[in-house]
């Protein structure tokens, strides 16, 4: 059964703005939303729960530079996106 992958308002501006800034991986965004709705647990998205203030919240790859903050609820089956950018920009440092 897949997941539910839930966009909210702030996760949509985000990613536009991210989007005009790195055009050239959105190929690959759209192949990691697509694992993500069939398998979160699959290895190349490197699933990992967060720790500290993040704790709640979940990160996987796009790739070695990009990442997506998320939250991760297993019970629903849902996938709600929070942040995407790059280690910075995700996790505030």
């Amino acid at each position: 059964m897949p997941y539910k992958i839930i966009y909210t308002k702030s996760y949509i501006k985000m990613v536009k703005r991210f989007f005009q800034k790195h055009p050239e991986i959105l190929s690959v965004y759209e192949k990691v939303l697509l694992l993500l709705e069939r398998n979160p647990n699959h290895p190349s998205l490197r699933l990992h729960r967060l720790q500290g203030k993040l704790q709640n919240l979940y990160s996987i790859s796009i790739n070695m530079k990009y990442r997506i903050i998320l939250y991760f609820i297993i019970t629903e089956d849902k996938v709600v996106l929070v942040k995407i950018g790059n280690h910075k920009e995700v996790y505030g440092e």
